[in-house]
């Protein structure tokens, strides 16, 4: 029988769970880059998530989510356009407000901007999790639920909190570098569909033994 990978361009992978979607069949923002496989799962309502889930989004920094990312309900991600000016007696942008107001817009240029906020490949977040301005999430990072992501976050790091803070890494550094080099995402979509089984279960030295190209990958291996 031949394997056949799922369809990334599928909106609702699972038919009978219209509150899970895949994001990049979904989103529609120039700002908003999402690799395959990635998607958001919400009851309410998951294909609004770009305008209930992406807030103060007014360019030009870039939301960038990778490929396998798991969103839980009610993750958020804070873009640039939140900041207020705060070296003032108020923090308020009266420019925004119009009339005569809007005159002093010159008040609401340079405000701090840490650019795009950038996340790695098989990413879960825990429901709930806001992400601030600017923040880089490495591959195969872990954030908790209801955690508020306020720096960056390593390769294979778990977090957790308010602010969210390191609580461990999934792997010893030596393996965290093994699995940066080979990679899985970016595998051929066939040959990730017949190591599923490893590329979840398996051990670091499994999924190397899997990659393509090894030596003793053989067809079908961890299915």
């Amino acid at each position: 029988m031949p394997s056949v990978p799922a369809d990334p361009t599928v909106l609702h992978p699972m038919p009978e769970q219209p509150r899970v979607v895949l994001l990049k069949p979904l989103v529609t923002s120039p700002l908003i880059e999402v690799g395959e496989f990635s998607y958001y799962d919400d009851p309410d309502d998951a294909t609004a998530f770009e305008t209930r889930n992406v807030l103060y989004h007014y360019g030009p920094e870039k939301l960038v989510i990778g490929k396998f990312c798991a969103l839980g309900t009610g993750v958020r991600f804070l873009m640039n356009g939140a900041n207020h000016r705060m070296d003032g007696p108020s923090t308020f942008p009266f420019p925004t407000m119009g009339g005569s107001w809007s005159a002093h817009v010159d008040l609401l240029t340079g405000l701090p901007d840490r650019g795009d906020t950038v996340v790695g490949n098989d990413v879960w977040f825990g429901h709930g999790a806001t992400v601030m301005p600017g923040v880089r999430i490495g591959h195969g990072a872990i954030i908790g639920a209801g955690s508020v992501v306020t720096g960056d976050v390593p390769d294979y790091g778990i977090v957790g909190g308010n602010p969210a803070r390191l609580i461990r890494t999934r792997y010893e550094p030596d393996d965290v570098g093994r699995l940066l080099a080979l990679a899985w995402w970016d595998w051929p979509a066939e040959h990730i569909t017949r190591h599923v089984r490893t590329i979840m279960s398996g051990s670091v030295a499994d999924l190397a033994a899997a990659a393509p190209g090894a030596a003793n990958e053989r067809p079908g291996a961890g299915c």
